[in-house]
This record gives C-alpha cells, sequence and structure tokens, in this order.
C-alpha cells in the first residue's frame, strides 16, 4: 500500500537536527573522556582499582583508560595518604597533566590527613594542588568513588569549574603571574559528598 505522501528524509523536517552551542559539546566530550592519572598510594588504590574493573565499569563513562603518563591524562584521583615525601612528586605529576585537568581526594586520608596526625603525613591533599570534588570513606567504596565522578561530571556539564576560573581572573590568553606581582593560583572550589545509598 503506497502512502500517500512520499518521505523525503531531513528535508521534510522544519529544523536543522545538528545544531548547538560549541560549548556544549567541549564539555560533553570533556566529560566523556576524562583519563586519569595513575596515582595510588595506599589501600584506596585497591578500590580505585576495583572501581576499573568490570564490575563497576567504569568503562560507561569513557574512563578505561588509566594513564601511566601525566601528559595524557586530565584527572588525578589522589587515592590515599600524601606523606611530605611524595608531596613534590604529586605536584609535580599535576604540573605535567594537560589543560584541563581535575583532582578528585579519594578517602579521608588524602582529603584530611586521616588517622596520620603527625609530621610525615600531609594533612590535607588541598595543600599542593587544588581539589575539585573529595570522595569521603576509609577506605571509600567503588561506588562512592564512581558519585565523585559523576559530580565531577555534573560541574563540568554545567560549566562550574569554567565559572571560578573566569571569577577568579584566570581567563584565556591572560598570564596573571607575569602581571600582578605576588599573585598565586586559586585554589577549587570542592565539593564535599555523603555516602551514597
Amino acid at each position: 500500500m503506497p502512502f500517500a505522501e512520499p518521505w523525503n528524509g531531513l528535508e521534510s523536517l522544519s529544523h536543522n537536527l545538528l545544531t548547538g552551542k560549541l560549548e556544549d559539546f567541549v564539555r560533553w566530550s570533556r566529560r566523556r573522556s576524562m583519563w586519569p592519572a595513575t596515582f595510588g598510594l595506599a589501600c584506596c588504590a585497591i578500590e580505585m582499582m576495583a572501581t576499573g574493573g568490570a564490575e563497576y565499569d567504569i568503562s560507561r563513562f569513557g574512563m578505561e583508560v588509566f594513564r601511566a603518563s601525566p601528559r595524557q591524562s586530565d584527572l588525578m584521583i589522589v587515592a590515599g595518604r600524601v606523606s611530605q615525601k611524595m608531596a613534590p612528586v604529586l605536584r609535580q605529576v599535576y604540573d605535567q597533566m594537560a589543560e584541563p585537568k581535575w583532582v578528585i581526594s579519594m578517602g579521608v586520608c588524602a582529603s584530611s590527613g586521616g588517622m596520620f596526625n603527625n609530621y610525615a603525613i600531609v594533612q590535607g591533599v588541598d595543600e599542593i594542588v587544588p581539589v575539585d570534588v573529595y570522595a569521603p570513606g576509609c577506605p571509600p567504596s567503588p561506588n562512592t568513588l564512581l558519585h565523585a565522578i559523576l559530580t565531577l561530571h555534573e560541574k563540568v556539564r554545567t560549566g562550574e569549574i569554567l565559572r571560578r576560573r573566569a571569577a577568579s581572573g584566570t581567563g584565556a590568553g591572560v598570564d596573571l603571574a607575569a602581571e600582578v606581582p605576588g599573585w598565586t593560583q586559586p585554589l577549587a572550589t570542592p565539593v564535599h559528598l555523603g555516602t551514597p545509598s
């Protein structure tokens, strides 16, 4: 039985389906292609490895590639306690990562020093690098890390990170370190997570 009107494909549509803002596409592609750096320091690293396994399937978020080179990664998951000797190494790895870059502090030891309240352990990784999302727990479960990753994805999707950097005066093409004496890189606005149910 023939159709009353022939269907002529895209010409029959009254608007273009392929329009959109370039910023939205860039945010979408950044969210779906974050490559974490392998930076496990203590027991939280076991939970981070479990998150990359088949049961939790982090690859559904485009993050299955844990890079060994900081130049190929844009997300640092600091999993575990940071000693004073490891702090310069952590900062060097962070400085070598590609822009834009993000940091998740995984576990109570990375976030606040945890039970190690002594001279050998850094009392919070935010003293070394700007942290975007804190994942609580000792150690946090893979579900908590996935929740932290999804929270970071939402911050990237809404452009909150770009607004924060623009508000602090770190716009593209402006080298404030050279123009403003005494200027230092502002820290990120962190998000504290609760334990997911």
